[in-house]
């Protein structure tokens, strides 16, 4: 009996972490990439080895962790290093959730959903590797005003939007696309349309049945009423 594995993904200050909390409330098993990278590069771990082995021990504070401040206004002003970047921990990422997922697998009882939440996982291709992609999406100024009132530096927040892609691209290749322009009543409702339908999907793995296609809606989804749920059609 699998797990279903399910990718969430958004631009920065789209909604992700708040749709992975409604989620696991839900009862889905929620892992954050980004909290995987932290703890990657902590004093001695593979993560921070790896960042100054390819960037120098610059980028290292003073215990041994990366300086992530300082990694970040190299990579985000640099392309060619951000793809260095994430040739050294992307793999220590990826290994790192698989070895999650089987560690599920072996549960009693174990969770129908799983949920990886990852910025990048339309940028690098990711995606692929997961049964379901979720994209939360958000008008870019509407994205701005969250990051800036939650203390984002303006250079910085202009570095991260320009090295992620649309969320037009990303949810060319989404399963279900959350609006999250709204207020957090209208995205909760949406959760749960989106939750109903993993559960859905999750039956079909257990039962080693083919996903049902998710069709796209017929305007984008910024055109919907905030926080509707709309899905797409099957990669």
């Amino acid at each position: 009996m699998s797990v279903l594995r399910v990718g969430l993904t958004g631009g920065v200050a789209s909604g992700k972490s708040t749709v992975a909390r409604l989620l696991a409330d839900r009862g889905a098993a929620v892992r954050d990439a980004d909290a995987l990278v932290e703890q990657l590069y902590a004093p001695g771990r593979a993560g921070s080895e790896a960042v100054a082995r390819v960037f120098g021990e610059a980028m290292l504070r003073a215990d041994g962790s990366v300086d992530r401040r300082a990694l970040g206004d190299v990579v985000l002003a640099d392309a060619q290093a951000r793809a260095r970047l994430e040739a050294c921990v992307h793999p220590l990422v990826h290994d790192a959730i698989a070895r999650w997922l089987v560690r599920l697998g072996g549960l009693d009882p174990r969770p129908a959903v799983a949920v990886v939440e990852a910025a990048l996982l339309v940028e690098t291709g990711a995606y692929r590797d997961y049964d379901r992609l979720i994209v939360v999406s958000a008008p870019t100024v509407v994205r701005r005003r969250r990051a800036l009132l939650a203390g984002w530096r303006t250079a910085t927040l202009d570095g991260v939007l320009a090295a992620q892609l649309g969320d037009a691209e990303r949810e060319q290749v989404a399963d279900y696309v959350l609006a999250n322009g709204g207020d957090l009543m209208a995205l909760e409702f949406a959760v749960d349309d989106v939750w109903r339908l993993l559960l859905e999907d999750a039956d079909a793995v257990a039962r080693g049945a083919a996903l049902p296609p998710r069709l796209r809606p017929a305007k984008p989804a910024q055109a919907g009423p905030p926080g509707r749920a709309h899905g797409n059609r099957g990669k």
